[in-house]
């Protein structure tokens, strides 16, 4: 059966629906020792510092089709990054030579900066900030990142889903969409989502789809959208961090398994479990 194009929405001005994807992403490991614990924030931090996480956000920007107007980052004392990046549907040209939109507000400075003022003139952002930590028992480091793809117009923070999923490869992900505002159409009817969705789901490709265990909390008439993913396998090999599997005794492997485990069943459903 052939499939009909949908028709273009037709709008009176400008497009000016904020779609937000908004994600928290989680790795989780086992470190034994104080030193293995310090030494997988260290790898976290130099895996994911304030250049790298440029990068990433940078390629979301021209997946979802915006142009980039400014660049925040910064790598903070002792652990931890964050990046914040301006952009437009549209292209605009920097007011004088010396405005280059690549150029960030404040990077490579020692030691952390008294205060910082981003202006947001633009409509749109993306920004993206980490959280490595360790429990002070127990051996379990995690590593967060939280992610908002914030976008007005036609452009769709949806379509950089898969990518960013690739980039971090979790074990763990909370994603929530939400569509805001309104815009009209040519006959001033007011159009408050301007395309078709039932789940975040819809759009995480299969590949990744297969992977994950899924849950959904959604309020169709709010236009709000809520999905977690935790990875299906468990293999203990992926999560020892310092520690190879063939040094732990088979009473040490199956602590730990549970240990992790109830660390991921945690943050999935958001409360404490009980102690094992």
């Amino acid at each position: 059966m052939e499939v009909k194009p949908l028709k273009k929405l037709k709008l009176y001005g400008f497009n000016n629906l904020t779609k937000t994807l908004s994600f928290n992403m989680y790795d989780i490991c086992y470190a034994k020792t104080p030193e293995h614990r310090d030494a997988y924030i260290q790898y976290i931090d130099e895996e994911y510092n304030a250049q790298r996480l440029t990068s990433i956000v940078t390629e979301v920007a021209r997946i979802v089709g915006a142009n980039i107007l400014n660049i925040a980052k910064q790598d903070y004392d002792p652990q931890g990054a964050s990046v914040t990046m301006l952009i437009a549907e549209e292209h605009l040209d920097p007011e004088s030579p010396n405005d280059n939109p690549f150029d960030p507000m404040y990077t490579d400075k020692e030691g952390p900066l008294p205060d910082a003022v981003v202006a947001h003139l633009d409509k749109s952002h993306i920004t993206v900030h980490t959280y490595p930590e360790s429990h002070p028992h127990g051996g379990i480091s995690t590593f967060r990142a939280d992610i908002d793809v914030s976008t007005c117009g036609q452009i769709s923070p949806l379509k950089a889903l898969n990518f960013l999923i690739e980039s971090f490869a979790p074990d763990i992900v909370v994603a929530d969409y939400r569509v805001r505002g309104f815009t009209r159409d040519v006959d001033g009817k007011k159009v408050f989502i301007d395309h078709k969705i039932n789940s975040i789901q819809n759009y995480v490709d299969r590949k990744y789809r297969d992977l994950y265990q899924m849950i959904d909390v959604t309020v169709f008439q709010e236009n709000i959208f809520h999905t977690k993913m935790i990875l299906k396998d468990f293999d203990l090999d992926n999560y020892l961090f310092g520690t190879a599997k063939k040094e732990l005794s088979i009473s040490d492997k199956r602590k730990i398994k549970q240990r992790l485990k109830k660390e991921m069943a945690e943050i999935f459903y958001g409360k404490n479990m009980p102690r094992i």
